[in-house]
């Protein structure tokens, strides 16, 4: 018996469910795959999984099983590398869960990524809900907000910053918030994701603060929200990353430019630190860099406001930081946040 072989066909089977997927995925028959993970379990001298016309699920020892078997699958890779300096390169695939707004500026950016590793390659899942990393086969996701799971590895890699935005059509005979009180007479657009969406945070020179806002109009997806907001259903918060474009444009207007919404922690998550293949650290490295080079999106520091500006894009900041240049460039015409 092949044990590494094994323990990844076991692993896969874990995180997809299915014999059939870990078979389309490797180009063998399903009858292949059961039968390494019944090799496995006669190794082991246990049952890991359970079989059935419905699916497939782990048993208590299966599931006690993974974390032994990604250690090794891990630390046979690593071998391999260190063994062959032909091997020393990232290649194979990450499979990554990241927010919309940030797959923009992730989608710029990844030729130069390829490009400098071309056995290297990128599988996306845009969503804006946070994933199981082994059920759902993923390597690893960024997330918004604190990390409440210490069986997870976290990597804090910067800061979000938004802007709270309506369009002009919206704004058209309606008086403009003064304070975020005034949201309360005003029809707003919740990006849901935590269960309490329509209690939005400011900052201001005393703390942070927080109001209720009314809901007409809700969506767990980012550019859902954005087209709703584009096309005049009322206000809401929203990512730079996403807006800059349409400030600098006048298809949206920034407004209470000194209350900004609260910014909220940006943290990469995988699921063990020992042993991380290479593609894996390589494309972590890529993502904080990326954001390490956006004014905006830097840790700790405060979002640079209108009378700060921000220094012209360099080589360093690409197209994220120049989109938030020309916003700050366009002066009266888009006040920032």
């Amino acid at each position: 018996m092949d044990l590494i072989s094994s323990l990844l066909a076991f692993l896969r089977v874990a995180e997809t469910g299915s014999f059939s997927v870990v078979a389309n995925e490797r180009g063998v028959t399903q009858p292949a795959v059961s039968r390494q993970v019944r090799a496995l379990e006669e190794h082991v001298g246990m049952r890991l999984v359970q079989r059935s016309t419905t699916g497939v699920a782990l048993t208590e020892e299966g599931r006690n099983l993974l974390p032994a078997a990604r250690s090794l699958v891990e630390a046979a890779e690593s071998l391999s590398v260190s063994a062959s300096p032909d091997q020393a390169r990232p290649s194979g695939k990450v499979r990554l869960s990241l927010p919309a707004p940030l797959a923009l500026p992730i989608c710029n950016h990844a030729r130069g990524l390829l490009d400098s590793h071309p056995g290297l390659s990128l599988d996306m899942v845009v969503r804006d809900s946070t994933s199981n990393l082994i059920e759902d086969g993923l390597d690893l996701e960024v997330r918004l907000g604190p990390i409440d799971d210490s069986s997870l590895i976290s990597r804090r890699v910067g800061m979000t910053s938004a802007f709270l935005v309506a369009a002009p059509s919206y704004l058209a005979g309606r008086p403009v918030p003064r304070a975020p009180q005034d949201l309360r007479h005003h029809d707003c657009v919740v990006y849901s994701r935590w269960g309490k969406d329509d209690t939005w945070w400011f900052e201001a020179a005393e703390g942070q603060f927080s109001v209720n806002v009314p809901c007409r109009l809700r969506a767990n997806n980012a550019s859902a929200v954005h087209q709703a907001v584009l096309g005049g259903n009322g206000i809401a918060i929203l990512s730079h990353l996403m807006v800059a474009d349409d400030l600098h444009a006048g298809r949206l207007v920034s407004l209470l430019p000194d209350f900004p919404p609260a910014r909220l922690p940006l943290y990469i998550v995988y699921p063990s630190r020992r042993n991380l293949p290479l593609r894996t650290r390589v494309v972590i490295e890529f993502i904080a860099e990326l954001l390490k080079a956006d004014p905006a999106m830097r840790d700790r520091t405060p979002w640079p406001g209108p009378a700060s500006g921000l220094s012209p894009a360099g080589p360093g900041q690409g197209a994220v930081g120049a989109a938030l240049a020309s916003v700050d460039a366009a002066g009266q015409g888009a006040d920032r946040r």
